[in-house]
C-alpha cells in the first residue's frame, strides 16, 4: 500500500486537528495544576491529561478507519498487528515527567506509519502553542504563533491554510554556529559521556549538551538549532515516530547508533535500538 498525495494531505489535516484538539485539553489541565497523577505497572507516571489526550485523539481519528496504536491504549499483540500496512502511532503526552514538573517540555505526538516507515508526523507543544508537522511529498514545517487559540476548527487545519502560517524546516540561519548536541533531560545513560567525548574530538567547538524533555529534541534538530541528538537508553516506537517524520522530511536522519539504518516501526517488541538524530551525514 502506498497512499496517494491527495490521501496524505487529507490524513495530515486529520492528524493536525487531532493533535490540536488534544493539546487544548492538555493545556487546560496543565494550567489547572490538577494532574491526577498515578503510577503505571512499569513505574512511569500517568496523569488524567494522558488519558484525556488519548481519548480525544482516538475520537478525532476514528473516521479514518485506520488502526491506532497508543502508549495509553490497549497493547495490541504482535500477531494481531503484524500485517498492518498502515496505522496511527500515538503518544498522547510525551514527557509526562516534564508535564508533572511543570517545565513546559511535553508534547502531543501523532504519526502515520506506512509499511513500517513514518510518512506523517505531527508534534504539538501545548505549553508554548507551537506546532511541527510533516508529510511525504509536502515537507516539514513549524508554526509558532499561538496555534491553540488560532487553529479552532477542522477547516483551519487544511494543509493550504497551515502552509500560509508555517515556516519550512530547517529554519533559515545566519551568523556564527557552534556544534550543538541536545540530550534527554530525564533519561541519562552512563555510556553517553564516553560517546559525547568521541563527538567532541570531531567537533572541538561543541557546546555543552543542552538538556531537553520529550520529542522537542527531534524538533530542535529538524529546525537546525541542534546538530545531533543521541539516545542510548530505551525508547518505545511512539516516542520517536512523529519526530522521525519531521526530521527526515527536513533533510535529517534518524538512524541506529551502530547500524546507521533508519528506524522502522511495528516491530514485535515496539522498542527502538539506540539511535542518533543528525542534521547531516557524518561519521560518529
Amino acid at each position: 500500500m502506498v497512499l496517494s498525495k491527495e490521501s496524505v494531505v487529507t490524513l495530515l489535516q486529520d492528524a493536525v486537528y487531532a493533535a490540536i484538539s488534544a493539546s487544548k485539553k492538555v493545556r487546560e489541565i496543565y494550567d489547572s495544576g490538577d494532574f491526577g497523577v498515578n503510577m503505571k505497572s512499569d513505574s512511569t507516571p500517568l496523569t488524567k491529561a494522558d488519558k484525556i489526550s488519548d481519548s480525544e485523539i482516538r475520537d478525532k481519528l476514528l473516521h479514518t478507519y485506520i488502526p491506532l496504536l497508543s502508549e495509553e491504549g490497549r497493547m495490541v499483540h504482535y500477531e494481531e498487528r503484524v500485517n498492518w500496512k498502515l496505522f496511527w502511532l500515538v503518544d498522547p503526552i510525551d514527557g509526562t515527567k516534564e508535564f508533572i514538573k511543570e517545565n513546559g517540555e511535553f508534547t502531543v505526538n501523532i504519526a502515520l506509519i506506512e509499511e513500517k516507515r513514518p510518512i506523517i508526523g505531527v508534534i504539538c507543544l501545548p505549553a508554548i502553542e507551537t506546532l511541527y508537522f510533516a508529510a511525504r511529498d509536502i515537507g516539514s514545517f513549524k508554526i509558532s504563533n499561538r496555534v491553540l487559540s488560532e487553529i479552532t476548527s477542522y477547516e483551519d487545519c487544511a494543509v493550504d491554510s497551515l502552509l500560509k502560517k508555517a515556516t519550512r524546516l530547517p529554519l533559515p540561519f545566519e551568523g556564527e554556529h557552534r556544534y550543538t548536541v541536545v540530550s534527554s533531560r530525564s533519561h541519562l545513560a552512563k555510556q553517553m559521556a564516553a560517546y559525547l567525548e568521541d563527538v567532541k574530538k570531531q567537533h572541538p567547538d561543541m557546546l555543552p549538551p543542552i538538556p531537553q524533555g520529550s520529542s522537542q529534541k527531534f524538533c530542535m534538530v529538524a529546525e537546525g538549532t541542534a546538530d545531533l541528538y543521541p539516545r542510548i537508553t530505551a525508547t518505545s516506537e511512539w516516542d520517536t515516530a512523529a519526530g522521525q517524520a519531521i526530521c527526515e522530511l527536513a533533510g535529517c536522519e534518524v538512524v541506529g547508533m551502530y547500524t546507521f539504518v533508519p528506524l522502522t516501526y511495528n516491530t514485535e517488541t515496539m522498542i527502538n535500538p539506540s539511535f542518533i538524530v543528525r542534521k547531516a551525514k557524518i561519521n560518529l
